[in-house]
């Protein structure tokens, strides 16, 4: 194996990590509101949650795809603004 050939198995491999976190992240997210609506709490405002959503799915990104580490961060954003609005807000 040369060394064009690591390198591109290393990356692939990066990537593929990176996305399972992103997916991993996704997944908390949505059952952290699911979870929160269930209880009756405030899940913050609803362009927090599907904003998080619609910049994870288009193609447009900060970031080109195969890093999705800006797509980690406006998830991991979003779940902290639902469980701190959690929080603060009594029912």
């Amino acid at each position: 194996m040369d060394i064009t050939t690591r390198w591109i198995a290393v990356a692939a491999l990066v990537a593929a990590a990176v996305l399972a976190v992103a997916v991993a992240v996704f997944l908390r997210l949505v059952r952290a509101r699911r979870g929160l609506r269930r209880a009756g709490l405030p899940t913050g405002p609803r362009w927090v949650f599907w904003g998080a959503l619609a910049y994870f799915f288009l193609p447009t990104d900060l970031v080109p795809d195969p890093v999705y580490l800006d797509d980690i961060g406006v998830l991991l954003l979003a779940l902290r603004t639902m469980r701190k609005n959690s929080r603060s807000e009594p029912v």
